[in-house]
C-alpha cells in the first residue's frame, strides 16, 4: 500500500474494530454516588473519580451503593476502593537523561506520551479510539483537541509522521462517530468541542508524501455543520448554540457547551463558584463549561468587569481566535473542494470565508486599540482587554499589512514579557492571564508575525520563549504545561493559578518547542541540557 492511499483506507479498517463507547457520563451513570464522591472529596482532584474504571457492571455498583450507604459502618472511600480502579499512566521506565539536549529529550518523550488503543480500560469514561495517540501528560491521560495540533507540529519535526497520521485519523473517527470533535476523549467531554483545528491538522499532510488532505474533506464539512448548527434560521441579534447573527446579518461564532450542569471533572470547584454567584446556578455552569470549550479555562477574558470567575459570561463573547479558526476551516474546505473537482462547493465556501473575513474586520477589529479584540454581542460593545488572541488573524493570514503592523506594535507595547508573549494584560490569578505564558499562543504569534514580515519581533518572541523553556529544562530536566514569564529573579519557573497543580509532560510545549528549535537553530536553547536527573515519568 502506498503512503498516498494508506490514510483513509487504514482508518476505515481500524474504525470497524473499535468497541462501542459508553457515552453516559459518570454523573449520568452513577447519579447520587457520583455526587457523594465529589462533594465529600474522596479524591483531592475532581478528575480522578471520573477517570476511574469500574470493576464490575456500573448499574450493579449503583444498586450496591444504594443498598449499603445507610449502614452505620458504611465508608464511602472504602466502597470506592472496592468497586473502582484508579487510572494511572502506563508504567514507564523512562528517566530523563541529563546528557540529552532539549531537542533530544523531546524526541525521546514521544514514545513515553503515546497511548495505544489496547490501553483503553473497559466501562470507563475513556472513549475508545482506533489508532495510537499522544497525550499531554500528567493528569491529562487522554487525547485533547486543540492540544493535539500543536503536539503534531513537533511530531512532524521529529519525523513521527506515523503518529501525525494516526492522530488525524482518530479525529476523523471522532467526527464520524459523534458529529464533532469533543474537548477530549472522555464521555464527560462530549457536550462540547474545543478550538476547531482539524483543518490545520490536514494541512500537515500536504507536501509530506503522507496522502492527500482531500481525503478528510467529508469530515471537515461535517465538523463545519456542527459549528454552524441552526445559524441559517437566526434573525438579527439572535443566537443558537455556537452561532450568533449580527445586526448586519453576518454570522459569527462563540464557544458553547450543550449542558448546564457542573463540569464533572471539576464538579466541586464549579459548585463552589456557582454558590457565590448572584445568578441561577445553571447559568454559571453553562458559562464555565463554555469557558472550558475555549481552551482558555479560565481567564479574565471571559469574565465581567471585575474579572471575577463568578461573573463569567463566555457565551456573550465572540472570540477573535475562534472566528479566525473557522475562517481557516471554510478556506480549507473551499480549497479541497476545488482540488476534488467540486466547483460549486469551492465557490460556496470561498463566499463563507470572505463573508467571515469581512465580519471579523467589522466587528472584531478596533481602530482605537490598533488591534483585534473580542466582541460582547449582548452588550453590543467591543471588549477592551487585550489578549494574545490578537495575533490569530495574522496566523491565518486575513489581516491587512497595515493591521498586521499595528498588531505588532500592540504586542511590543502591551504583551511582550521577559519570557515570551503574555496571555493577557490582566493579572487575575487565573491560569490564562498574566504572568503565565502558553506554548500555542507563542507559536501562533511567532508564525503570524513572520507571515507579515515582522520577523525581528517574531525572532525576539521565539528567543524569549525558548530561553524560558530551556532554562527550566536545564534546572529541572523537564518541560511543563505553562510558564511564568516574569523571570524577575533571572530564572524560569512553571506557571501557576488554575484548578490543579502544574503538570509535567507536556504535549503542546514539546510540540511547539521542537518546531521552534528547528526553525531557530542558532538559538542557545537548542543545546540546553538537563543538568539534573528528573524522576521517572514524563
Amino acid at each position: 500500500m502506498t503512503p498516498a492511499s494508506s490514510d483513509a483506507e487504514e482508518s476505515a479498517k481500524k474504525v470497524a474494530t473499535v468497541a462501542p463507547a459508553d457515552t453516559l457520563t459518570p454523573a449520568d451513570r452513577y447519579q447520587e454516588l457520583f455526587v457523594a464522591v465529589q462533594t465529600q472529596r474522596i479524591f483531592p482532584d475532581s478528575k480522578t473519580f471520573v477517570d476511574c474504571a469500574p470493576l464490575s457492571d456500573p448499574e450493579q455498583i449503583l444498586e450496591t451503593y444504594r443498598a449499603e450507604k445507610s449502614a452505620p459502618a458504611f465508608d464511602l472511600a472504602d466502597f470506592v476502593d472496592r468497586h473502582f480502579v484508579t487510572e494511572h499512566p502506563p508504567v514507564s521506565e523512562y528517566v530523563s537523561n541529563p546528557d540529552r539536549t532539549l531537542l533530544q529529550h523531546i524526541d525521546e518523550l514521544w514514545n513515553v506520551l503515546t497511548r495505544e488503543p489496547r490501553e483503553h480500560p473497559t466501562r470507563s469514561s475513556l472513549l475508545p479510539l482506533p489508532n495510537p495517540y499522544v497525550v499531554p501528560g500528567g493528569r491529562f491521560g487522554e487525547m485533547y483537541y486543540w492540544d493535539s495540533y500543536f503536539t503534531m507540529l513537533g511530531l512532524a519535526e521529529s519525523g513521527r509522521f506515523d503518529l501525525v497520521r494516526s492522530m488525524t485519523n482518530n479525529f476523523a473517527y471522532l467526527i464520524d462517530t459523534y458529529g464533532h470533535v469533543p474537548n477530549g476523549t472522555r464521555s464527560y467531554y462530549l457536550s462540547r468541542s474545543q478550538p476547531p483545528l482539524f483543518a490545520m491538522m490536514t494541512e500537515l499532510f500536504e507536501g509530506r508524501g503522507m496522502g492527500a488532505a482531500r481525503r478528510y474533506l467529508p469530515r471537515l464539512r461535517k465538523e463545519y455543520a456542527s459549528w454552524m448548527d441552526g445559524a441559517e434560521h437566526l434573525r438579527a441579534s439572535e443566537a443558537h448554540r455556537h452561532s450568533v447573527r449580527m445586526p448586519d446579518g453576518a454570522i459569527l461564532n462563540r464557544y458553547w457547551d450543550d449542558r448546564d450542569t457542573p463540569r464533572e471533572e471539576s464538579y466541586l470547584e464549579d459548585v463552589q463558584t456557582a454558590s457565590t454567584s448572584s445568578r441561577p446556578a445553571h447559568e454559571t455552569y453553562r458559562q464555565l463549561r463554555a469557558g472550558a470549550a475555549s481552551g482558555w479555562d479560565f481567564s479574565s477574558r471571559w469574565c465581567g468587569d471585575d474579572g471575577a470567575l463568578t461573573g463569567i459570561r463566555t457565551t456573550s463573547i465572540l472570540p477573535v481566535d475562534l472566528n479566525c479558526f473557522l475562517h481557516k476551516l471554510e478556506s480549507q474546505i473551499a480549497r479541497l473542494c476545488e482540488v476534488s473537482g467540486d466547483a460549486g462547493g469551492a465557490e460556496e465556501f470561498r463566499q463563507h470565508a470572505d463573508t467571515r473575513r469581512q465580519a471579523i474586520d467589522r466587528w472584531l477589529w478596533s481602530d482605537d486599540a490598533g488591534a483585534y479584540v473580542d466582541y460582547d454581542w449582548e452588550r453590543d460593545a467591543p471588549r477592551t482587554l487585550l489578549t494574545a488572541a490578537v495575533a490569530t488573524p495574522l496566523y491565518v493570514q486575513i489581516a491587512s499589512r497595515e493591521q498586521a503592523g499595528r498588531v505588532a506594535e500592540a504586542i511590543r507595547e502591551h504583551l511582550l514579557a521577559p519570557g515570551g508573549l503574555a496571555t493577557t494584560v490582566a493579572g487575575s490569578g487565573e491560569q490564562w492571564d498574566r504572568p503565565n505564558g502558553w506554548a500555542p499562543l507563542q507559536w501562533m504569534a511567532i508564525k503570524g508575525l513572520r507571515h507579515y514580515g515582522e520577523t525581528p519581533l517574531g525572532h525576539d518572541l521565539a528567543e524569549r520563549w525558548l530561553t524560558t523553556v530551556g532554562n527550566l529544562y536545564e534546572r529541572e530536566g523537564k518541560l511543563v504545561e505553562k510558564y511564568e514569564l516574569r523571570a524577575s529573579d533571572g530564572e524560569a519557573h512553571g506557571g501557576g493559578g488554575g484548578e490543579y497543580p502544574l503538570q509535567d509532560g507536556f504535549g503542546w510545549t514539546n510540540g511547539v518547542t521542537r518546531k521552534l528549535l528547528s526553525d531557530e537553530p542558532a538559538l542557545p536553547a537548542r543545546h540546553a541540557r538537563g543538568r539534573i536527573r528528573a524522576s521517572k515519568g514524563a
